[in-house]
């Protein structure tokens, strides 16, 4: 049985990634479903686990006992595989890669920076071992521009590289609390349908599905190769989301609010208008323009009365 951890440090995100949830999460919080809190809900599901601030929130807290995360980018995945099953040499890949890059100057650093991003596009299909993998997609990670995660038409990372003092390229501490976190923890790889033989009347589910963009803002749509997610892609995922309910499932997703932009658009408000639709504050983690980020409403949907 997996119980609340209460590690110290308490494990976050080890990579940056759009749209992530850490800045919301007294929000996501006040609007837990209760049998979260008193252990009458035993198992966690959440279907686009991202950079995993929610999951590594209630893995810390709560008395949960299954958990099952995904996500459809696979490079994302493989780096929770190997933090779970192989972090020791995860971690001398990575003490490599940080004893080579911050020593340099920035422009030194930069030739580094694209000769690695070089080789993690060439052994795309046929990568030397996951865990160097997993070591070049947090080394990008953690010394990109902004810390974006962007991939071109071909599936080939595209980020430029930033500007970094001391990016924890080897953040030991945290990956060992994220290590910890892992452990028991059913980690898949493909589309959101996946988890849907996981999930029950016993069960709460968390989706933070790529959101809709919104008119005259960033778009951060594409995580992966070929994962653009349109309206009709929201349209299924809202139907998924109905027969998750049927099923007795607790669900909470998160969105963006097309009232930000536009005070007629009633997107989500239509289609979740058989569960209850609440605007809360966020602050943009992330935004290719510095002017706009501040703070903006985003929806939270859930399936069940929040108190």
């Amino acid at each position: 049985m997996l119980d609340a951890l209460g590690l110290e440090p308490a494990p976050h995100p080890f990579v940056k990634w759009a749209g992530g949830k850490r800045q919301l999460l007294p929000t996501i919080e006040q609007h837990l479903f209760e049998g979260v809190r008193n252990g009458t809900i035993t198992r966690y599901v959440e279907p686009f686990v991202g950079g995993g601030a929610v999951f590594f929130h209630l893995r810390q807290r709560y008395p949960l006992q299954e958990f099952y995360i995904s996500d459809f980018n696979p490079d994302l995945v493989n780096a929770y595989v190997v933090i779970r099953d192989e972090l020791g040499t995860l971690l001398d890949a990575l003490q490599i890669l940080a004893d080579e890059y911050l020593p340099l100057e920035h422009e030194e650093r930069s030739e580094v920076y694209y000769r690695i991003r070089d080789e993690y596009n060439a052994s795309r299909e046929d990568p030397p071992s996951a865990t160097d993998r997993a070591a070049q997609t947090i080394f990008l990670n953690r010394t990109c521009f902004n810390g974006l995660y962007r991939v071109n038409s071909k599936g080939e990372f595209n980020v430029p590289h930033g500007r970094y003092k001391n990016p924890p390229i080897r953040d030991a501490d945290n990956l060992h609390s994220v290590n910890l976190a892992l452990q028991g923890v059913h980690i898949l790889c493909g589309s959101y349908e996946i988890c849907a033989s996981n999930v029950d009347g016993n069960t709460f589910v968390y989706f933070d599905p790529p959101y809709r963009p919104l008119p005259n803002t960033p778009s951060f749509t594409d995580y992966a190769e070929k994962s653009s997610f349109g309206d009709e892609d929201q349209r299924t995922l809202a139907a998924f989301f109905s027969e998750m309910s049927v099923r007795g499932a607790a669900l909470m997703l998160s969105n963006s609010d097309p009232h930000v932009t536009d005070e007629d658009d009633d997107f989500f408000d239509d289609l979740y208008s058989e569960y209850n639709v609440s605007r809360v504050l966020a602050r943009r983690a992330i935004n290719s323009d510095g002017a706009g980020r501040g703070k903006i409403t985003e929806i939270l949907v859930t399936n069940y009365e929040v108190s």
